[in-house]
């Protein structure tokens, strides 16, 4: 008996998703347990287990399907017997079997006709009057190219082609190696795409910037560090400092913290700070809950927790709900100074970047070579005013060159 493999709850406001790959085939043994598909959403991805341990018995969504909540994806069968295996591949025959041996020529021309054609092709074929069912095709899946059609009309007819057509290979030639690709985007980075867009078209969007001295955090790191991590298992991190006096800034002007909805300002008395990581499938923004109760060390040990997951596609959707204010480090990829865009519906985003040694003037007029990294802070001009948002990346500038601030709570 089989039974029924269906689309699990995917979370708050998630009712769709796609089928990324199936991890077993028909007919494949399964533990309990056992991941058997791979969906994305459009915020995580989510693998669904075998209930039991049987047999995959059939595969009903194919890989690149959308499917809603509740949809059928497959059945598997108890005791490892395979009641849909079989059927599934007997079906096929009865059709096939029906069918004269002459048929199968015509099938095949067929197929062969509907590769697909770039507008060049299908125009080069049209010109020529060419078959295209007896052309190799060299390009990707077995695609013609301009190259192909060209020398098959050449070994065909030279001598049909005009002397006025005799310029058009050469040109093209060279190109023959210029390929494209085309790739359907995930529904992870359609998503993506649809927040930044929905930040430019609703927010009005506002960057300022100031640049920060980080000496003292870098002394700090290099007095306390090896000791920090022998007491609480983590490396001390910039991210913690950045969240802390991001923290102190957000009491202090509680605008940034804030998000519109309608005609009214929701202000929170806690801070949910996000963390932006970059992953091979997009930008993800996993929330540290309640930072303003965090030690340092505490910020440290969920932000390489969450790190972890969301480069093993394991973060979940509650790891990703919620946020009130977001942090991304661009300097990790060696961005000196960028703008970054809001994470709706927040109303402010933090931008660190690259630590890089320049030289400033200090009290005394003196001039003294400091390792400097400039700051941006992105926000939503409707709520947040300018002196607001300045008052925020001062305050926060004051915290990272006076960490002292931080313990004292100044």
């Amino acid at each position: 008996m089989a039974t029924d493999i269906k689309v699990p709850t995917l979370g708050e406001s998630v009712t769709e998703a796609t089928v990324a790959k199936w991890l077993k085939n028909v007919g494949d043994t399964v533990a309990a347990d056992e991941p058997l598909v791979e969906l994305e959403t459009d915020k995580v991805n989510v693998e669904v287990n075998a209930p039991f341990a049987g047999t995959l018995a059939e595969i009903v969504a194919e890989n690149g399907a959308n499917v809603e909540v509740g949809a059928l994806l497959g059945r598997i069968a108890e005791n490892g017997a395979k009641p849909a295996a079989k059927p599934a591949a007997t079906k096929p025959e009865p059709k096939a079997a029906p069918a004269p041996a002459p048929a199968a020529k015509p099938a095949a021309k067929a197929a062969a006709d509907e590769r697909p054609q770039s507008p060049a092709v299908r125009k080069l074929v049209a010109e020529n009057k060419v078959e295209t069912a007896s052309i190799e095709g060299l390009g990707k899946d077995g695609r013609l190219t301009k190259g192909d059609v060209l020398a098959h009309i050449g070994a065909a007819a030279p001598s049909v082609t005009p002397v006025a057509k005799a310029p058009t290979p050469a040109p093209r030639a060279p190109s023959e190696g210029r390929q494209e690709e085309r790739v359907r985007m995930t529904r992870l980075r359609r998503r993506i795409a649809e927040r930044l867009k929905e930040a430019q078209n609703n927010a009005a969007m506002l960057t300022t910037f100031n640049e920060v001295d980080m000496s003292a955090i870098l002394a700090a790191r290099a007095k306390y560090g090896d000791a920090f991590e022998k007491k609480h298992g983590v490396r001390l991190g910039f991210m913690s400092f950045f969240v802390k006096a991001s923290v102190a800034a957000l009491e202090e002007i509680p605008a940034v913290n804030a998000e519109i909805d309608g005609e009214e300002i929701v202000y929170r008395n806690y801070c949910d700070i996000g963390v932006a990581v970059g992953t091979e499938q997009g930008l993800v923004v996993p929330v540290l809950r309640d930072a303003q109760t965090l030690s340092f060390a505490e910020i440290e040990k969920r932000v390489a927790a969450l790190g972890a997951k969301a480069r093993d596609g394991k973060l979940t959707m509650e790891d990703l709900t919620g946020g009130t204010f977001t942090i991304t480090n661009g300097g990790v990829y060696g961005s000196l100074l960028s703008t970054p865009i809001l994470n709706p519906p927040q109303s402010g985003i933090l931008g660190m970047h690259k630590i890089e040694k320049r030289p400033v003037v200090i009290e005394g007029d003196q001039i003294v070579v400091r390792p400097m990294m400039y700051l941006a802070l992105s926000y939503d001009h409707r709520i947040v005013d300018g002196r607001e948002a300045v008052t925020f990346l001062v305050r926060l500038k004051a915290a990272i060159e006076d960490p002292q601030r931080l313990l004292f709570e100044m």
